[in-house]
This record gives C-alpha cells, structure tokens and sequence, in this order.
C-alpha cells in the first residue's frame, strides 16, 4: 500500500494528503488511498441545508493527493462543491493537472460531480481521466470524465 501521511486542522478547509508516486503493480492500493482520502473528507462537509455530504479526493501529477468536501451556504448559490474544493486545493499546492478523482456521496448509486464540477475538472484533466464514485462504505465504480462531460469545452492556448 503507498505510503500516507495526513495533516489536519479544524480551521483548514480541507486537509491534506500524500500518497506516494502510483506504480502499475500497485494500483489497487493507489486507488484505495484515494477513495479513503475522499471518505475521511466526507466526515467534514458542511450541509445543515441538503444534509447531502459529499467527500472528493484529486491526485496530481506528482501523485499528491488534496481533499475537499462540500460547503454549504445559507446563499445557496455560493455553495462550493467538494470536488472544485479539492481542485482549489491541489492548484493552492502547486499542481499544474489532475490525474484521477474520488467522490463520496451518502447514496446508492453513488452521486456523480455536478455540471460545474465536470468542467473545473476537464480544466486540469483529459476525457480519459479516472473518475471513482462511491458511497461511504462498499465498493467504488470507476468511470471516466469523459463519461459524464462528452465533448467538454476546453480553450485552447497560444503558445
């Protein structure tokens, strides 16, 4: 199993996580990494409004791993998605793409990111990115981005 280690504080918004650089013949463990990641980000979702948690964990292209959890607000239009939450938290590290993501939700079947959610993610990944939906115990289902956001819009820069 990849090694992890884990930083919290109440006042952080999420905490981090380092799982070791992914290697072909361990891919089971990476990927429960990220789905435990994800899973104990759940546990600090704010939602007195929808009581709907909802956990996420990115993995980065150095095979960090920052979490996020959903954030409600009495204004419900600026509520903040756990997945964009473990986005935000992976760019505030340094990351410059994602190369996978777990989300957590409390049903069955699991929950999928929202529309907003889908295109933050297409900014940092490719159709081809992996994409593990699961509910708080049980078995994860891996999916693609490209799965739920066929086609996504994506700028192309000048170089």
């Amino acid at each position: 199993m990849p090694k992890v280690t884990k930083t919290t504080k109440k006042t952080e918004m999420a905490s981090r996580a380092t799982v070791s650089r992914p290697r072909k013949s361990s891919s089971l463990a990476w990927e429960a990494a990220l789905i435990a990641a994800a899973r104990a980000a759940r546990n600090n979702a704010h939602a007195p409004y929808s009581r709907f948690h909802v956990g996420a964990a990115v993995v980065d292209e150095r095979g960090r791993v920052h979490v996020g959890c959903n954030v409600e607000n009495a204004s419900y239009g600026l509520t903040i998605c756990a997945e964009r939450n473990a986005v935000a938290a992976a760019i505030a590290a340094g990351a410059k793409e994602v190369r996978g993501v777990a989300v957590i939700t409390g049903v069955r079947p699991p929950g999928t990111p929202c529309g907003a959610c889908r295109q933050v993610l297409a900014e940092f990944g490719d159709d081809e990115l992996p994409i593990w939906l699961a509910a708080p115990t049980g078995r994860a289902t891996k999916k693609r981005l490209g799965d739920f956001l066929p086609e996504a819009f994506r700028f192309k820069r000048r170089a």
